[in-house]
């Protein structure tokens, strides 16, 4: 093994950027084939949510609206934060999402779709929490175009076995 060869990891604000993404897609689309489950679309027309157990109001919808907000918040300011407030911003909103997702199960009766999505959901936000929360320096990070420069100068310099030679 060559000492001089720097491992690459994954920047870790990419991988926060990627995992909000797939989160937000995910309850995204959760949140549209809602939709086509039978009688969603009569309670929604009829002012309730959730089995009649939710009323819609102004208020409700910009609840929503805010809380819907965050992860869509959470890609840009996981790219642009600095390390320590990125890491815990991150932290901080993976766990929120996480009791927001728990909390929906008990909310009239989930279906099993709504299930399903609820696990991936709560597992990308996991995967975010648990990777804000080993994140430890931006310093660590070697961007894998460095590593391969020093990967590549490190082989040049390295003093080759010259043949015919004695």
């Amino acid at each position: 093994m060559n000492p001089n060869i720097k491992t690459t990891k994954m920047n870790p604000k990419v991988l926060l950027v990627l995992l909000w993404v797939f989160f937000t897609v995910n309850f995204m689309y959760c949140d549209t084939l809602l939709k086509l489950e039978p009688g969603v679309l009569e309670g929604i027309m009829s002012g309730y949510l959730a089995d009649g157990t939710v009323k819609i109001t102004a208020g409700f919808l910009l609840g929503t609206a805010i809380m819907f907000e965050i992860p869509f918040l959470m890609i840009v300011l996981s790219w642009v934060l600095k390390y320590r407030a990125n890491r815990w911003a991150n932290i901080i909103a993976g766990t929120l999402f996480i009791v927001v997702q728990i909390g929906s199960l008990f909310a009239g009766t989930p279906s099993p779709m709504y299930i399903f999505y609820t696990i991936i959901e709560i597992a990308g936000l996991l995967l975010i929490v648990w990777n804000a929360w080993k994140w430890r320096n931006s310093e660590t990070f070697v961007p894998a175009d460095e590593a391969a420069r020093t990967t590549a100068s490190a082989s040049a310099s390295i003093p080759q076995p010259m043949s015919g030679r004695k």
